[in-house]
């Protein structure tokens, strides 16, 4: 009688770990749990626990491996450009998701889903990234458009190119949204004066400023809540 072939631990592992996903939801797994299922995806034929591990410890949280780069990724051993892909399918769809949300709402009704938007689109950027988000006159958002991308330290941006995009696309108002790669939110000096000749600039055309909004790693400024507008 052939011997029974035994079946990898690892199999029944990650059928047990989708079927608590689809009863109970992400919160009914660890973060290494959800990666396992992530992983799983692109790498079907080798038990994946040891690798979301890895990956936790060194990004620092599952946000962090989601945020990490494609060749950040492929330097961990045992990531191979399907599972890179997919980590980073789920961060660019969730930033779409966000997106599409919070297009054509009024930011006065759901301000909650700008925010959350921006900082899943812009958290864990290395650069400084500015962003200016159009709204027509019932206050809601027609599109966004990165605008200037930086180093580290500064970004570039033009008075001019701001005014040029903004009457494309007919709009009433602005807000400006820009990161601090460094994770904290407080504005520079250079952060207030660039926020006066801006609005200075887009309310020569009779277009308003709404706000203009910093993203750190953990929180985030507003001008318009500081009072600074």
């Amino acid at each position: 009688m052939p011997l029974k072939k035994e079946v990898p631990h690892y199999i029944g592992h990650k059928k047990r770990l989708r079927e608590r996903f689809l009863s109970a939801g992400p919160e009914a797994l660890a973060d290494y749990e959800l990666l396992e299922l992530l992983l799983s995806l692109a790498i079907g034929r080798k038990d994946v626990k040891p690798l979301a591990k890895v990956l936790l410890k060194k990004f620092g949280s599952f946000a962090g491996v989601l945020d990490a780069d494609i060749r950040q990724l492929l330097q961990i051993d045992g990531m191979g450009q399907s599972s890179a892909a997919a980590i980073k399918l789920v961060k660019e769809s969730s930033v779409k998701y966000l997106r599409q949300q919070s297009i054509n709402r009024s930011i006065i009704s759901s301000p909650e889903a700008l925010i959350n938007y921006c900082k899943a689109a812009m958290t864990g950027l290395r650069d400084e990234e500015f962003r200016v988000i159009f709204l027509n006159s019932k206050n809601e958002i027609i599109d966004d458009e990165v605008l200037c991308r930086g180093t580290v330290d500064q970004t570039a941006v033009y008075p001019r190119k701001i005014l040029e995009r903004a009457l494309h696309h007919n709009a009433a108002s602005v807000i400006f949204v820009h990161n601090h790669p460094s994770g904290h939110p407080a504005p520079s000096n250079a952060d207030k004066d660039l926020t006066r000749i801006l609005k200075e600039a887009v309310g020569a055309v009779q277009i308003k400023v709404h706000d203009h909004m910093i993203i750190g790693r953990e929180d985030h400024f507003s001008f318009a809540e500081a009072g600074l507008l």
